[in-house]
């Protein structure tokens, strides 16, 4: 299955002010989200999202509404998060997670 262009146009809109360089690339199937070179978001060829987040904040992220750890061949990937498609129902639960992932990556050198 092939990610949701309609999640990534809304992505996009909400990453066209941000500060610094915006890059998208395909991988593993979904539509990444590059900001000055660190991976911020993707939509997931799940259907939902993956957000990257402070791994110190993953006990309080991974009690959000829909939030999963992600697993990539069976290994859990600290500071990364699915988010299921149904916790994205409104406009507010997709800021809340794109602004928590720019906030972090934010803290990180560019690339």
């Amino acid at each position: 299955m092939a990610y949701d262009e309609r999640l990534a146009d809304e992505i996009r809109e909400r990453l066209a002010g941000v500060d610094g360089e915006v890059e998208e690339k395909r991988m593993f199937g979904g539509l990444g989200f590059m900001v000055d070179g660190n991976l911020a978001v993707a939509a997931s060829r799940r259907g939902g999202l993956l957000v990257r987040t402070d791994p110190e904040d993953a006990e309080e992220v991974l009690a959000l509404s829909g939030a999963e750890p992600m697993e990539m061949r069976g290994r859990k990937m600290p500071g990364w998060v699915f988010v299921a498609p149904d916790a994205l129902a409104g406009e507010a639960e997709l800021d809340a997670w794109v602004d928590r992932a720019l906030a972090f990556v934010a803290t990180l050198p560019a690339k």
